[in-house]
């Protein structure tokens, strides 16, 4: 007797059909699974065995084959054990499997029968119903993520008892209904104690936060302990446009893939902000694994990564770091196949001047010039030039700490990065993009113009300051983005020489 079950598997943060072909024979009992399973998926058998005996249901003694097609790919995941069980006893007669001929199965067992819920839900009924699925089942846990997927009639599962008695003509399960209180008009405050007016003084590194903020862009930070490069840094999300419907579903899938979606919170309503330590390794960074998984840079998708002590991260992590900040995707190859996970984030690192610290305070600082070098050195130059923006940070004075008079607040400053992020969107609302950051040469000679009088200011900057062709380029989009911020269609010399200032630390600090 055969069977066909509907499943799917994850490749990266995508999707694709997984048949379970389900075969009982005459012959010696045998429980056999093929099609490329990995551990995980071989031990399903004795889950399956002692799930459904555990439900009051007869387990065959026949010789049992599993197939999951197709052959040729790895399967991995416990995601299987609920459509091979149902495999299973519609083999054995208990209900007819035309009954999920539309549908697609998920769900892992635990030894009791019940449902246990899954990581990449989002994924694989979003590719399921792109391919003309219209129902799942799925593990009771995961239904409010399955139900993102606008037009999919979502089954929530408890039990392998509940599904067969809904599949057998008995007591049915009812469709999964989205409560409206957690959609994604409700987005949640994870920065609600972190707030711009806290930072006291720092008036041109605020104003280098709102530039990065309104067009996406990247931006170093460098000054000496206690100046608060950290505290910006953590505040920064308090400032950012909030996410559309689109980023918000994005971010959710590569979330959904890591197993990292809160309980009960099946939609990512704020920017990510991911702050890893300096001990991370490269593939932690950009993912990793046989079946390669996200990592820090994709976790950080349409968010913030913010690096502190930049100099102190492994080199070789860093510069795995120079084609997601290019290209805002990260490709990583392996035996089983070539994997491209999304990573267009907004780098935010801080660093010192010197290794102690204190460069330019004779008391404090005794680092040679060598020892200032070999620091600086740390950072080569083809990631420091896909840095935006350089901002020093001076020591904050006594007067500014003692200052009683309120520092503007996040609120104040997001409403102007708002409105600048509107003016963006409908820019570039036939190209794809959502953030000046993210335009390419095309879209640069097209919206970010000069007059001849400005282009000579550019000229001259660019030989003295010996900039690359991606720092003309990044000065070009900076420049664009101070014009947003003050709502004027055309770039002048005013913006112009306001970004300027913050390419000029990498000579000074001789990065």
């Amino acid at each position: 007797m055969l069977s066909i079950i509907k499943s799917a598997a994850l490749m990266g943060i995508d999707s694709y059909p997984v048949n379970v072909e389900v075969d009982l024979s005459n012959g010696l009992p045998a429980f056999d699974i093929v099609g490329l399973p990995d551990s995980a998926v071989k031990e399903s058998r004795e889950r399956v065995r002692t799930a459904i005996r555990n439900s009051n249901f007869s387990f065959p003694v026949k010789r049992i084959t599993v197939n999951l097609a197709p052959a040729d790919t790895k399967k991995e995941g416990a995601s299987f054990d609920l459509p091979i069980a149902l495999g299973i006893l519609a083999a054995c007669n208990l209900f007819s499997a035309d009954k999920l001929q539309d549908a697609i199965v998920t769900g892992e067992l635990s030894l009791d029968g019940s449902v246990r819920p899954v990581n990449g839900v989002l994924p694989m009924m979003y590719d399921s119903f792109c391919r003309g699925t219209t129902k799942c089942f799925v593990p009771a846990e995961n239904a409010e993520e399955a139900s993102l997927v606008e037009g999919m009639t979502v089954y929530p599962v408890h039990s392998v008892t509940e599904i067969i008695d809904h599949l057998s003509g008995g007591k049915q399960i009812e469709p999964f209904i989205k409560k409206e209180d957690k959609t994604f008009t409700q987005a949640e405050d994870s920065f609600e104690n972190l707030d711009f007016s806290h930072v006291k003084g720092q008036e041109n590194a605020k104003r280098a936060m709102e530039i990065a903020a309104a067009g996406g862009h990247n931006i170093l930070l460098i000054g000496p302990p206690g100046s608060g490069k950290t505290m910006l840094a953590k505040r920064l999300p308090t400032i950012l446009p909030d996410l559309s419907f689109e980023e918000s579903i994005e971010i959710t899938k590569i979330y959904s893939v890591a197993g990292l979606l809160k309980e009960k919170n099946s939609l990512v309503k704020t920017r990510p902000f991911r702050s890893p330590h300096h001990t991370i390794s490269a593939s932690a960074l950009t993912g990793g694994g046989r079946i390669p998984k996200p990592g820090e840079i994709s976790l950080a998708h349409h968010g913030v990564l913010f690096l502190d002590e930049l100099p102190e991260f492994q080199r070789n992590a860093l510069e795995v770091m120079r084609q997601p900040l290019e290209d805002g995707k990260v490709t990583i190859a392996r035996v089983n196949g070539t994997l491209t996970f999304p990573s267009d984030f907004m780098l935010t690192a801080a660093m010192n001047p010197c290794p102690c610290g204190y460069l330019g305070n004779s008391e404090k600082c005794h680092c040679s010039a060598n020892e200032i070098m070999k620091y600086h050195r740390k950072i080569s130059g083809p990631l420091l030039d896909r840095i935006d923006l350089m901002v020093e940070m001076p020591p904050v004075s006594y007067d500014d700490l003692d200052n009683m008079t309120p520092a503007e607040s996040s609120a104040s400053i997001k409403e102007r990065v708002v409105r600048a992020h509107r003016i963006q969107l409908e820019r570039f609302k036939n190209e794809g993009i959502y953030f000046n950051a993210q335009m390419d040469a095309a879209q640069i000679e097209k919206y970010c113009t000069l007059l001849p009088r400005d282009k000579e200011v550019l000229r001259s900057a660019f030989d003295r300051m010996e900039l690359s062709a991606r720092a003309y380029h990044k000065i070009l989009k900076l420049a664009r983005t101070a014009a947003d911020l003050a709502g004027e269609e055309q770039i002048t010399l005013k913006h112009l020489l306001e970004v300027l200032q913050y390419r000029s630390l990498d000579r000074k600090y001789l990065l």
